[in-house]
């Protein structure tokens, strides 16, 4: 590929292209944020989840600042396509992350679609729901098998080091 100027100029933040046009991809974004103030969780594409991540961040930051506060309920209306949730972004997820100041969502990768596309797949959530963990609780524990050999390993080494000094 050849390398000229009109690549170098920067033309504004450029967005994904998913969907047919800017409208549908708006649309499509409002659809699964939707989805996840509902669901709290939500399983789809990679991009489309690192896409809606940053205005799900954003709707919660809005949410913030009170159901009276009217750009945040134009932001809650804008992008909720079923009206029944805008009581419990105010009233659920607003007070849930009222002391955090960011980072109200959690992104996880998780395998492939196996249809014919193969689409790497996401799992989006927000932090503090009622689902079990993507992850499971790391357990320092002594007695596990693997951690006693480990330690009999470092302290072999550590008496080999001994020895050599």
């Amino acid at each position: 590929m050849r390398l000229t100027l009109q690549m170098l100029i920067s033309h504004g933040r450029m967005a994904r292209r998913m969907g047919l046009g800017p409208e549908s991809r708006i649309n499509m974004l409002r659809n699964i944020l939707t989805g996840l103030v509902r669901h709290e969780r939500i399983e789809t594409t990679w991009a489309r989840a690192d896409e809606v991540r940053f205005y799900a961040e954003k709707l919660v930051d809005y949410a913030k600042k009170g159901d009276t506060d009217e750009k945040a309920m134009k932001m809650a209306s804008f992008w909720l396509t079923e009206k029944d949730l805008v009581p419990k972004l105010f009233k659920v997820l607003a007070p849930r992350f009222e002391s955090q100041p960011g980072g109200y969502t959690r992104m996880a990768r998780i395998p492939n679609r196996q249809n014919l596309d193969k689409a790497k797949m996401a799992v989006l959530e927000y932090k503090g729901n009622p689902f079990p963990p993507l992850y499971p609780a790391k357990k320092e524990n002594e007695l596990t098998l693997i951690n006693q050999l480990l330690k009999g390993y470092r302290e072999e080494k550590a008496q080999q080091w001994v020895a050599k000094a």
